[in-house]
């Protein structure tokens, strides 16, 4: 098979952050309940001038600039960023390529909420396996979907980490560093209608529509979600990152870092310990939120930073959306 990598990576958070003391007051949940059990220090908060396809293309930017092409070199855009964008019913990947310059490319987007990143990446291995006209593959992500939250509805708080930023990564066929390897994705679809936007959830005296989008996120079923996710979110999340490790060729043992979606401390802290791995093989994303399908390039990014991520490590990238989906992907960083 021909080798797919990861040429460049980067992402772009806006100027205003939010912290928990802040937070608190917006929800009425103690600062340090906020903190220290749901792990959010900060977060950052878009602006009205901060739309999704604008964090995403300024992420993109920097990931063509690291991997040191030229925009024209890119053959495909995906985006795989939030739903909640600058326009309805209208495609967000032309925007940003056009935003960078990548004039020979054709775009489009995949959606799989917060496990967007890991299936992106797979997908868009596949296509460019099979096609060789495209050396060089643009994903790129933006989320500000706290803007759909009203923080005094109990029943979203699982939803109060939610930050703004974008993400982007830059594929490249051929690569000889940063090879993507094994994926994996699972799908229980009992838990497809347990999130969704509502009326109902729209606070007393706020606007219903934000942008072009009516209501709010709301649980339909907080009993059903509570008791179906306490019994399947673990094994989920440990099967899907076993699978893919082993598509790759690899066992778990290999396997030196985990970047997963932003959630609460305990739970992040329980996934670790149940693939064998520590917090020191991974970072937790407690000064950013979870920031939908940006949070595993981000944690490519921090891990690098901290040297969590070293030359020749199996490394994978997991995540868990609504509807409800678990995904993860297996990548060898550094050179093969």
């Amino acid at each position: 098979m021909i080798s797919i990598g990861i040429a460049g990576y980067a992402t772009w958070f806006p100027r205003r952050v939010q912290t928990a003391a802040a937070l608190s007051a917006l929800t009425g949940i103690p600062e340090d309940v906020l903190r220290d059990k749901m792990g959010i220090v900060q977060r950052h908060i878009a602006d009205d001038d901060e739309t999704v396809t604008q964090m995403a293309s300024e992420a993109a930017r920097a990931a063509i600039q690291q991997a040191g092409i030229s925009p024209e070199q890119i053959g495909l855009v995906i985006s795989h960023g939030s739903e909640h964008k600058d326009h309805l019913v209208w495609n967000a990947a032309s925007r940003i390529m056009q935003n960078v310059g990548a004039h020979n490319a054709y775009a489009f987007e995949m959606y799989a909420l917060c496990a967007g990143a890991p299936i992106a990446l797979h997908t868009a291995r596949a296509l460019m396996q099979s096609d060789e006209r495209l050396r060089y593959v643009l994903l790129a992500a933006g989320s500000r979907e706290n803007d759909l939250i009203n923080y005094r509805n109990e029943r979203s708080r699982f939803m109060f980490n939610f930050g703004s930023g974008g993400g982007a990564l830059l594929l490249e066929r051929g690569a000889t560093r940063n090879q993507i390897l094994g994926a994996a994705a699972i799908t229980d679809g009992s838990l497809s209608e347990t999130v969704v936007l509502t009326q109902a959830a729209v606070a007393p005296g706020e606007p219903a529509v934000v942008g072009e989008v009516a209501g709010r996120l709301d649980v339909t079923d907080s009993d059903y979600m509570a008791a179906r996710l306490g019994e399947v979110s673990l094994p989920n999340f440990v099967r899907v990152i076993r699978e893919a490790v082993e598509q790759s060729g690899a066992a778990m043992h290999d396997v030196r870092f985990l970047g997963i979606t932003h959630m609460k401390k305990s739970f992040y802290l329980e996934i670790l310990s149940a693939i064998g791995l520590t917090a020191e093989q991974s970072v937790y994303l407690d000064h950013y939120g979870h920031v939908q399908s940006v949070d595993q390039v981000l944690a490519i990014e921090l891990g690098v930073a901290q040297g969590k991520i070293h030359d020749g490590d199996l490394i994978v990238l997991a995540g868990a959306g609504t509807g409800y989906t678990w995904s993860a992907v297996a990548v060898r960083w550094g050179a093969a």
